[in-house]
């Protein structure tokens, strides 16, 4: 806050003209006299008045502002004022993206005016002479981005600070002393804002809730979810609610629906799964067709409109998945028990069945409510060994046959499951039929992500001791195959008919074009080639790009910026499309434990199977918006608690060496991936003393000015971890060179 200038002072007050013109527009629809500038200005001489006085003569005879009544002044809008989400930089400035503008409008720090990071905020922009760039000014704050936020407090003796563990968090908050609620000097914290008021140099908060001690497993995570606004835990009247429910089959029920409980059904899921939310059943017909069922926990059925469960799952909209736990959208009595089509265990189903030919064609289609009965349970490592055996398997096989054939450690405890059925060949033919329809997808334009997923073994206390790779197999593809089958052909189901139905669609627009050209800069640097002539040259290039990188240090450096390239998924009741899969018409049918749109499309679904007419537009899109809000903080809080994750195991490992491969270049250092953990750290340019670095944009490349020693994006480099900084989920490490030179 600055202090009042004394009375006799004849200091002139700096940058006034911009100071006036910035108070006038901000209050735009005002009129101010000298007084009422002087008196935001916070000073009251003789001096500083005649300086304001002089400066509104001048501004108004250059028409900058206008005399609206005697001795009052409000701005001359002439500028053309946009809305758009700010998006903070590191050093107080920011960007507005709006969809006025092909390129984000800078705010310099001088002109946030207590905007916060990702706020709807109104502006005004002018050109900035140097750059030609647009520069601007917040004029208002439409709408916060968030009330709540996540730090560590500082208590003084009448007051206290919280001090919020973010780069693109310029301030901290003020909290009366009385409002602390019982928190302790460096205690991690929930603050909510509560208000700004102008003058005030921060804004003011009050302690909602106190998490724990910084660095704290349990601390750290609950933070995370805190920072996103998600809850760590179900209200109680929802838990009580959940488990009044009648979760009985009755015979009343069956009778309302298709029984398909003969039908041979069983689950392919991780071996560590606690909810199965969708199972295959397989059918030899007669005529030479196979009747294949994909069926998905009728969730609908429990979980009805206007209840209090269905608004908390609508409020939460997605399960959430950290490293340590899963963050359920439903309770447990739902999405472990009534909900999950666990073996030897009849339940109600909601099911796209499709009789198909060798061929993977389509020939008859059917949608609806069912009852099935799992007669087995695989996991992926499980169904993966009988794929990669089946050359061994006969046509028909039971379960401890096959047990014969597969390794000790994955055999399967045949008491759980119908000997009698032929699950064996099941698995086999819907393998065949996975890969023709991959294909198919395939040469029609989809693009194929088999991104490695970083895992973490952990101990009983959630300690990580190590760390391995998730990589997609047949097994994993024979389901997503099928799931995206399902997915396809019922939003083509409603998609198709005449007239329009309101419907909840997973879109995906093409690829941004400015991006693509950046990949094309990045992966020719390894010697890649790629072809953006049209949409099938973009998609083949890029399969052909994945394909070729497979194995190689670069896989996850350029999986990681190919799937930056694409545009984000989203829910929305306007159909586009989507680009990724190739498909004209896509929904998500087939999880609804986790998803709420998925329990939106069976609701949908069953309201025009039954005729009735088309529902709501403007209340589904709200939805959809929300969903897909929901899921953008679910996936950062995922990908902060993998972080986390990553600094805590490598905290074991502090001094020692590692090779990784540069995977971000800027201005103040160089961002490197560890080869054998996906670890990602920072070298500081500070600490790379041998020379003085500069960054080249063209080059992606720190280039020493006296040596002409490059580190480059994609190269290998030999590190040491410095330090680790669980709060900050921050980790340094130390350069020690280029593993050639080091040989050397």
């Amino acid at each position: 806050m600055t202090k009042k200038r004394r009375k006799g002072s004849s200091n002139k007050i700096s940058n006034l003209t911009n100071t006036i013109l910035s108070i006038l527009k901000k209050d735009r629809n005002q009129s101010f006299n000298y007084k009422q500038i002087a008196a935001k200005l916070e000073v009251d001489d003789a001096s500083s008045r005649n300086q304001i006085i002089k400066k509104l003569q001048e501004l108004l005879a250059k028409k900058e502002i206008e005399e609206t009544e005697r001795g009052k002044f409000k701005a001359v809008v002439t500028a053309e004022y946009h809305t758009g989400i700010l998006d903070m930089a590191a050093r107080g400035s920011g960007y507005v993206i709006s969809p006025d503008f092909d390129e984000d409008v800078y705010i310099a720090s001088n002109n946030i005016n207590k905007a916060l990071n990702g706020d709807e905020v109104e502006f005004y922009v002018y050109k900035r002479r140097k750059q030609g760039k647009f520069e601007g000014e917040i004029t208002n704050i439409i709408k916060r981005a968030k009330s709540e936020y996540v730090g560590v407090i500082q208590i003084h003796d009448n007051y206290a600070f919280v001090v919020v563990n973010s780069t693109k968090m310029y301030t901290d908050i003020f909290v009366p002393i009385n409002k602390i609620n019982k928190a302790e000097d460096g205690d991690v914290v929930l603050v909510s804002l509560e208000s700004w008021e102008k003058g005030e140099d921060s804004p003011k908060g009050a302690v909602l809730k106190v998490l724990g001690k910084p660095g704290e497993h349990n601390t750290e995570i609950h933070a995370i979810l805190a920072e996103y606004g998600l809850p760590s835990e179900f209200p109680q009247d929802v838990e009580d609610y959940a488990n009044s429910l009648d979760t009985s089959i009755s015979p009343e029920e069956i009778a309302k629906r298709r029984d398909m409980r003969k039908a041979l059904t069983f689950t392919i899921d991780p071996k560590d799964a606690k909810d199965f939310d969708d199972a295959l059943s397989f059918e030899v017909l007669d005529n030479g067709l196979y009747e294949i069922g994909i069926h998905i926990a009728d969730v609908s059925h429990y979980v009805q409109e206007g209840t209090i469960l269905d608004d908390e799952a609508y409020e939460r909209a997605t399960s959430v998945y950290l490293v340590d736990r899963v963050v359920p959208m439903l309770p447990e009595v739902l999405s472990n028990n009534a909900c999950s089509l666990r073996p030897n265990e009849e339940k109600y189903t909601f099911s796209a069945v499709f009789k198909m030919n060798d061929e993977a064609e389509i020939k008859e289609q059917w949608f609806g409510r069912t009852v099935t009965y799992s007669d087995a349970r695989f996991s992926y490592e499980e169904a993966q060994v009988i794929i990669e055996n089946n050359a061994t398997i006969p046509a028909r096989t039971s379960i401890s046959e096959i047990n014969t054939l597969i390794p000790q450690d994955i055999a399967i405890d045949a008491s759980e499951y119908h000997a009698d059925k032929n699950v064996g060949y099941a698995v086999l033919k819907m393998d065949e039929m996975a890969k023709i329809m991959r294909g198919k997808r395939m040469k029609e334009g989809a693009i194929s992500f088999d991104k490695v997923e970083v895992k973490f073994d952990l101990d009983e206390e959630a300690n990580p001791i190590g760390v391995f790779f998730k990589t997609s197999q047949d097994a994993n593809k024979l389901i997503e195959e099928f799931m995206l089958l399902a997915n396809k052909k019922v939003a083509e189901f409603i998609g198709k008919q005449s007239p329009k139905k309101t419907f909840v669609y997973r879109v995906h627009d093409e690829p941004d074009a400015t991006k693509l050209a950046t990949l094309q800069g990045v992966v020719s640097k390894f010697g890649y080639k790629l072809n953006f002539k049209d949409r099938n040259s973009i998609a083949s290039s890029l399969n052909g790009l994945l394909r070729d990188v497979q194995g190689k240090k670069e896989q996850n450096l350029v999986d990681t910026l190919t799937i930056r390239t694409m545009s984000k998924a989203e829910y929305t009741t306007h159909n586009i499309g989507h680009y990724g899969l190739a498909f004209d018409y896509y929904t998500h049918f087939t999880s609804p434990i986790r998803r709420y749109p998925d329990v939106m499309v069976h609701r949908l679904l069953q309201h025009y199977l039954d005729g009735a007419k088309s529902a709501n537009e403007a209340i589904y899109e709200e939805k959809c918006n929300h969903s897909s809000n929901m899921e953008n903080l679910s996936t950062k809080a995922e990908r902060d608690s993998i972080k986390y994750m990553q600094i805590k195991f490598m905290e074991n490992h502090k001094n020692e060496e590692f090779v990784g491969v540069i995977s971000g270049v800027t201005d103040w250092g160089i961002y490197v991936e560890i080869i054998s953990n996906k670890c990602e750290g920072m070298v500081s340019v500070r600490d790379m003393n041998d020379d003085h670095y500069e960054f080249d944009e063209t080059e992606y490349a720190l280039i020493g000015r006296k040596t002409g020693i490059s580190y480059q994006l994609g190269e290998e480099v030999v590190v040491r971890v410095k330090s680790t900084d669980l709060v900050k989920k921050h980790l340094d490490f130390t350069l020690i060179g280029k593993p050639q030179i080091i040989q050397l």
